[in-house]
């Protein structure tokens, strides 16, 4: 295995812990589990691999991709973070005590319920160095004025030095909807979800509100960068590229990660393999560039801030 500061890292995975997973079943509505198959409020149900959690076959896995390090985030498109207070509480927090106790391989992305969200338990949270940032879906950031109601959790962020990451969300119920493949909703809903969460952050011009805030946009933030020509004919502004904005490579091969390098520069491009659901990008334009996509980018990305005094929060 190549040495430790080779190692890649892999900004966007998911694994269930086992209390997550049985808080899962215990439930009589959407989302729940029923042996392993998985039932959400406007997805078809789907047959979970329970290999795919298994933490020794996940290690061995990445180890096998020469990844050293795993941030795993909470399944956004379940919709936990939405349901009421209560019921969202006890399955993040569920979550959050099972990422603790895995191994150092892996690291997480915090979340938080919807509704009224306890900006100073975050705080606490993001001073453990297991949780790697925060984690808010798309559909909480869709315009402008969604990304200032959020404002309090993207403060606590930069204030603790750790990133936001947007990842799609749970897609909109419609009793009355045709029934449409299974791969609609990641390849339509998450999209416009992502576009709009990034033009959101470009409209509210995010970076004069948060000077030092860093956000990656997973699955390469639905190519929303790559219509930069479109907004500026259409109005726009066409802004330099921000150092501190990243996009993952989740779910795009080689052409559409051209297209964003072309936009963005290869700065910006994060490895994030959505596992189990894909792989880590292995190869992307040379040695140059690979090395930057899986190990010096992410690395700029989660790199831990000096340590920060918590008692104004706290108090607050």
């Amino acid at each position: 295995m190549p040495q430790e500061q080779n190692l890649a890292i892999d900004v966007h995975q998911h694994l269930w812990t086992d209390e997550f997973v049985d808080r899962l079943r215990a439930r009589t509505q959407v989302p729940y589990l029923r042996g392993w198959t998985l039932h959400t409020a406007a997805e078809p149900p789907y047959e979970v691999d329970p290999g795919a959690h298994d933490v020794t076959r996940r290690i061995a896995a990445d180890h096998e991709a020469e990844v050293g390090t795993a941030c795993l985030s909470l399944s956004a498109p379940l919709g936990i973070e939405d349901l009421p207070r209560p019921q969202a509480a006890l399955l993040i927090d569920a979550w959050h005590r099972g990422v603790r106790e895995l191994p150092d391989h892996f690291r997480a992305w915090a979340s938080v319920p919807s509704e009224e969200p306890d900006v100073a338990a975050l705080h606490t949270l993001l001073a453990e160095d297991r949780f790697v940032g925060l984690q808010l879906p798309a559909n909480a950031v869709s315009s402008p004025a969604a990304w200032e109601r959020v404002a309090g959790l993207l403060l606590a962020a930069e204030v603790a030095g750790k990133p936001v990451m947007i990842h799609p969300g749970p897609q909109e119920h419609r009793p009355q909807q045709a029934r449409v493949p299974d791969w609609w909703h990641p390849v339509v809903g998450y999209v416009a979800q992502l576009n709009a969460a990034w033009w959101g952050w470009q409209a509210v011009d995010g970076r004069s509100l948060f000077r030092d805030l860093r956000i990656v946009f997973a699955a390469g933030a639905g190519l929303a960068p790559v219509h930069q020509e479109r907004q500026i004919v259409r109005g726009g502004t066409d802004r330099p590229v921000d150092p501190n904005v990243f996009v993952d490579t989740s779910s795009y091969g080689p052409r559409a990660l051209d297209a964003l390098v072309r936009v963005l520069g290869i700065d910006a491009l994060v490895l994030g393999s959505d596992r189990p659901y894909g792989a880590p990008v292995a190869e992307f334009l040379g040695d140059a560039a690979t090395h930057a996509l899986r190990v010096r980018n992410p690395r700029r990305l989660i790199e831990p801030a000096p340590a920060y005094d918590q008692s104004w929060a706290v108090a607050s």
